[in-house]
């Protein structure tokens, strides 16, 4: 048996569909305005720059190095390959890589132990387009295979689409808090972008298959209560999981360094905007779509009729029953005779 973190409960999630539609609005608009006034703080990977990789004659800790290249004014990333190796990175052009290995070799010089740099590359900015344009496309691909899953599953796009939209929502919320902290983006961080998309839609899923099993336990209740009942049920296991996340990113984040800080943060916004979104959004949508304000009750037996006979005897086969022939039993009366 699942382990149940709150007792049963019964709130009604659809009634601020309309505070959820209103703040999901402000997201946007904030979103936007700070994209366009402050923009983005993206990383080597995608603007170009020089790479330095030296390697140490005896052991350094990584924070001395830190305070020694944050000493020179420029902002650099560092990255440990263990045995006193270690690559500096640093955002430039072609032009500019003496430069920066001048600038890198100098605050490395204040350390007082004897280093060797192994090699210099520098990261053209073709190079940061083409990365660019990989992660977006997969970003893309990746809602667009969502959406036709979702629909063929559930025999509903439009629940696919809702889903997806709950998506944007939290790649829009991670984009927006990254964009308001200035924080660096890289390909780490377009994983971790990716990773909530899983997690979030999987959310969805779980709370989709269980207006799907209700909708046959309770044919005759109205739609909205089909959902609020759907959520309340699953409620405890949201719940467990997301903290389950959330504790271990939230320790990633505090203790991990500074590699993985902008991975564990992202994490942890995904999360909790997946959250939200999964229950005050993705269903609000699927019964305001479903015209559930119109006529809440009769649209929770369409998607049941669209389902194909063929579909339910692949159901019935793989809980391992065989159809049933329906037999009509005729009764006959016999009349006493005098």
């Amino acid at each position: 048996m699942m382990l149940k973190l709150l007792p049963k409960t019964n709130i009604d999630f659809l009634k601020y569909r309309k505070a959820y539609y209103i703040l999901f609005a402000l997201v946007l608009i904030g979103g936007v305005i700070c994209f366009f006034t402050k923009g983005f703080n993206m990383g080597i990977d995608f603007t170009g720059g020089t790479m330095v990789q030296v390697k140490f004659d005896a052991p350094v800790e990584m924070s001395e190095i830190r305070d020694a290249l944050s000493a020179t004014g420029a902002e650099s990333e560092l990255q440990s390959f263990g045995d006193n190796s270690f690559a500096i990175s640093e955002k430039s052009t072609s032009s500019e890589v003496g430069v920066v290995q001048a600038r890198i070799e100098k605050a490395l010089d204040t350390l007082n132990v004897p280093y060797t740099v192994l090699m210099t590359n520098s990261v053209g900015p073709a190079v940061g387009e083409n990365m660019t344009e990989r992660a977006l496309w997969s970003i893309l691909l990746s809602l667009v295979f969502i959406i036709i899953y979702v629909a063929f599953r559930f025999s509903n796009i439009l629940w696919g689409v809702s889903g997806v939209i709950a998506l944007f929502h939290d790649l829009f919320a991670m984009l927006f808090a990254f964009s308001l902290t200035q924080r660096e983006i890289d390909l780490v961080v377009v994983a971790a972008f990716l990773t909530v998309a899983g997690f979030s839609i999987n959310d969805t899923i779980v709370i989709f298959d269980r207006m799907r099993e209700n909708r046959h336990l309770h044919p005759k209740m109205k739609f909205g209560e089909l959902i609020n009942l759907s959520i309340n049920e699953t409620l405890s296991r949201t719940i467990i999981t997301t903290l389950t996340v959330i504790f271990a990113v939230l320790v990633l984040y505090m203790f991990g360094g500074e590699v993985i800080n902008s991975f564990a943060f992202a994490m942890l916004v995904g999360c909790i905007s997946g959250v939200y979104s999964t229950i005050a959004l993705t269903t609000p949508l699927v019964y305001t779509w479903s015209h559930g304000e119109m006529n809440d009750g009769s649209e929770l037996n369409k998607p049941a009729a669209k389902l194909s006979v063929a579909v339910k005897r692949e159901e019935a086969a793989a809980e391992g029953y065989a159809p049933k022939k329906t037999v009509t039993k005729i009764k006959r009366t016999r009349r006493n005779r005098k």
